[in-house]
């Protein structure tokens, strides 16, 4: 009798369906945004593809949060199925935003340190993305659930590191020169640090599902 309950209530697989296909529009939005920092007259192009995944995951997001209302088992707790998709999706957002400041202030090229931060943002997607399978069998996981976290407050950290970095040589570059252009690469710079903390914050929800489940 209950085998044949369980038959009819919904599948809880989906969620982990749903989190692998935010997890690949995360990794695109990176890619994007490093296309974004290689510069050029493309610049905006890539801009626009980041806004354009940024709009898939908000929808892949919103499918998330219906499926936890409906759905009468979860695969674990519900609020922390809505804390960890919507971290997810915060990261994606802030690529976004990243991509606005480039096209507000119409910047084309970009500094060393900013092209490296992208690429630790590719580094951080791609782990979010090995880490979310493992969490249909946390249990069996753990071990690699608790490295891949830790390696994502890593590249956090490298990303702080190369915040602080780029701040001082772009004080240097143009203290005597254009103001204006230390300000907005400032604010360039900041928004990749975001996005970085971002990640950060999924590294944090997913060690508080493996804690509660544990």
């Amino acid at each position: 009798m209950l085998r044949w309950f369980r038959a009819f209530l919904p599948k809880e697989e989906r969620f982990f369906d749903l989190f692998a296909r935010h997890a690949q529009t995360s990794l695109d939005c990176a890619k994007a945004l490093q296309d974004v920092l290689k510069g050029g007259e493309e610049t905006p192009l890539h801009c626009q593809r980041v806004n354009q995944i940024e709009n898939e995951a908000d929808n892949i997001t919103r499918e998330v949060l219906t499926a936890v209302r409906r759905t009468f088992i979860t695969p674990f707790d519900r609020s922390d199925i809505k804390n960890l998709i919507t971290s997810m999706d915060d990261a994606v957002d802030q690529m976004q935003q990243t991509a606005k400041a480039v096209v507000l202030f119409e910047v084309r090229a970009f500094e060393p340190p900013m092209r490296e931060i992208g690429n630790l943002i590719i580094e951080c997607a791609n782990l979010v993305g090995r880490a979310l399978p493992l969490l249909q069998a946390i249990g069996q996981n753990v071990a690699m659930l608790s490295q891949i976290t830790e390696e994502l407050t890593k590249l956090e950290g490298r990303v702080d590191d190369l915040h602080d970095i780029g701040l001082k040589e772009l004080f240097l570059k143009h203290r005597d020169a254009n103001t204006m252009d230390f300000i907005v690469g400032a604010e360039i710079y900041d928004h990749l640090e975001k996005v970085a903390d971002r990640f950060d914050d999924v590294a944090n929800e997913i060690n508080s599902i493996v804690i509660e489940q544990v």
